[in-house]
């Protein structure tokens, strides 16, 4: 396994739309595995193909509950309910937080690395995770949800306030 950089806005490949992964062989294995530490070493909650140079609709999200890395691969929102605003960020927006409105609860169908057809479901920051790194796949960012960049007092004002609940 080995780090990946992470691209960052303004690099062309955070704006293309990813083309579907058709080869479930040992080069797939070893980016996932690859994306998989990458983002462990970032301490980030997802991490999108596109962020690490990669045009293929694939992801990993941080399961807030487990712990544990899923990986998504060919995914596609198949249901959705709620609604929730909070704070949200980005590896390859570093150190900038916006408020976004995103789906309280969401359901994805997937492939695993092997090419089999999963469903998994997610709530709060886990649905929210689902959301983000999806969007990466279409060639968007979550700057396009928010109407401006907190500042730090705002971020530190927000943060307590969480804290306060």
């Amino acid at each position: 396994m080995a780090l990946r950089k992470i691209v960052e806005q303004g690099d062309e490949c955070l704006t293309k739309v990813c083309r579907p992964v058709t080869v479930f062989n040992k080069r797939l294995h070893e980016l996932l595995d690859d994306m998989t530490e990458t983002l462990a070493d970032a301490n980030g909650a997802g991490l999108a193909a596109p962020q690490v140079g990669v045009l293929r609709r694939l992801c990993i999200v941080m399961d807030e509950s487990s712990g544990e890395y899923l990986e998504l691969i060919n995914p596609e929102i198949v249901a959705q309910s709620g609604e929730q605003t909070g704070l949200e960020g980005c590896l390859s927006v570093p150190g900038k937080w916006g408020i976004v409105t995103r789906p309280a609860k969401v359901r994805v169908r997937a492939q695993d690395r092997y090419g089999d057809w999963f469903e998994a479901e997610g709530e709060g920051l886990n649905a929210r995770c689902f959301c983000h790194e999806l969007e990466h796949l279409d060639g968007h960012l979550y700057t396009e949800h928010i109407d401006h960049f907190l500042s730090d007092e705002e971020l530190r004002a927000y943060l307590e306030a969480e804290e306060g609940e």
